[in-house]
């Protein structure tokens, strides 16, 4: 089935957005990249830091109900123009475990997704995030692993260990033989383990 949308799930500084945009210049056709930070930096300024928005440490990322409420339209959205005719890459950050995967499920019901892993070891992204310096420090190590427990992915890929256009090559393969299934199931999850329920998204 000819792939929809592609689901880019990894930590902070994971090189998801990275990702995303090589695979941009790799594809033939032309597809729109779209990370939870075009989220994030559309909010108004009080929701980037009050209880009712998101907040984000070290050790958590915390999200209030109107940002949920703007996470499942935003969600819903990115659903509507794939179905409408764009392709899409969207990068996320599913600290919430399977419950995360699961709110890109419904929203994407129908449509052909591929879902990639994005890893990389804790050191190797905490050194990224000291390099951006635009993330609270210890973030990246903290999501490192935590992201994929529990999720179901189609591929995996590792930006520490290879290059990101070896990776994004990797993830354009799969796109070209039409891997993407309809929402509803790619394989059994890499491990077991959801996130604490008030968790929200970060990249």
């Amino acid at each position: 089935m000819r792939t929809q949308v592609i689901v880019l799930n990894g930590g902070s500084s994971s090189g998801k957005t990275t990702l995303a945009r090589t695979l941009q210049n790799l594809l033939p056709d032309p597809w729109l990249a779209f990370s939870v930070d075009t989220l994030v930096d559309a909010l108004p300024a009080r929701l980037r830091e009050g209880a009712d928005g998101i907040a984000a440490d070290t050790d958590t990322v915390t999200v209030g109900d109107t940002f949920r409420l703007l996470d499942t339209a935003w969600a819903h959205g990115i659903a509507a123009m794939a179905r409408a005719g764009a392709r899409i890459v969207v990068d996320d950050v599913f600290l919430g475990g399977p419950a995360s995967q699961q709110r890109w499920r419904d929203a994407l019901d129908g449509l052909a997704v591929l879902w990639v892993g994005v890893h990389c070891a804790p050191d190797t992204a905490a050194a990224r995030e000291a390099a951006r310096g635009d993330r609270p420090a210890g973030m990246a190590a903290v999501q490192a692993v935590a992201v994929h427990r529990g999720i179901g992915y189609d591929l995996t890929v590792d930006t520490g260990t290879h290059p990101t256009a070896r990776c994004a090559a990797q993830v354009a393969a799969r796109v070209e033989r039409g891997s993407g299934e309809a929402v509803g199931g790619p394989g059994a999850p890499l491990e077991l383990g959801a996130g604490p329920a008030n968790e929200g998204r970060w990249v």
